[in-house]
């Protein structure tokens, strides 16, 4: 019998780091991407990784570990933001709430077109005046490249909620670089008047 806990041990110790090397350096980038600061980056996804291998050292599987470092993840970064600002990011959520309704004309495909027409560099730029919970889709989806089913589990919200987040993410994200460049052409032409 202990030698088949030993077999198990050193199977879920195999997995993880098998994640570990997988899925440290994405997390990092995530949460860097996320927090804006290289030191509290490391330190959130060090967090992470202990209190998952704290969770299988308890006893519990992990079917899937991508999904579920991220989850841990997240929560650590919203803790994070929690202690940041002095409104807390459920209060900032439920001000600027989603319509649920009806949203056939978001398909994956017309999502991919509008990301498509956005330059990178600029919406990085941008990206950190979107409200959080555009951020945090867009950020999950085109940085960590997760879809909206895996997005979904992470953050606990439908498919249909992370697709209209992500359309309007992506929608506002586009007017703010579409507004900065109308703003970039009135100084030039300004300049050339002089």
């Amino acid at each position: 019998m202990a030698e088949q806990t030993n077999n198990n041990v050193s199977d879920h110790e195999a997995r993880f780091l098998k994640a570990f090397e997988e899925y440290n350096d994405a997390l990092f980038r995530h949460a860097h991407m996320r927090i804006s600061n290289r030191e509290k980056a490391v330190d959130l996804v060090h967090d992470t990784f202990t209190k998952v291998w704290s969770y299988i050292r308890d006893g519990y599987e992990i079917d899937n570990f991508r999904p579920f470092l991220y989850k841990v993840l997240n929560n650590l970064i919203i803790d994070e933001y929690r202690k940041r600002k002095e409104a807390s990011l459920d209060a900032m959520l439920e001000v600027e709430g989603v319509d649920e309704g009806s949203f056939e004309e978001l398909s994956e495909s017309t999502v991919e077109v509008l990301a498509a027409t956005i330059d990178g560099r600029k919406a990085f730029e941008l990206l950190e005046e979107l409200p959080d919970q555009y951020r945090e889709v867009i950020l999950l989806r085109f940085v960590d490249q997760l879809g909206p089913r895996e997005i979904s589990e992470l953050i606990e919200e439908s498919e249909n909620v992370i697709s209209v987040r992500i359309h309007r993410g992506l929608k506002l994200l586009r007017q703010k670089i579409e507004a900065k460049d109308e703003y970039a052409e009135e100084q030039r032409k300004a300049k050339q008047k002089k």
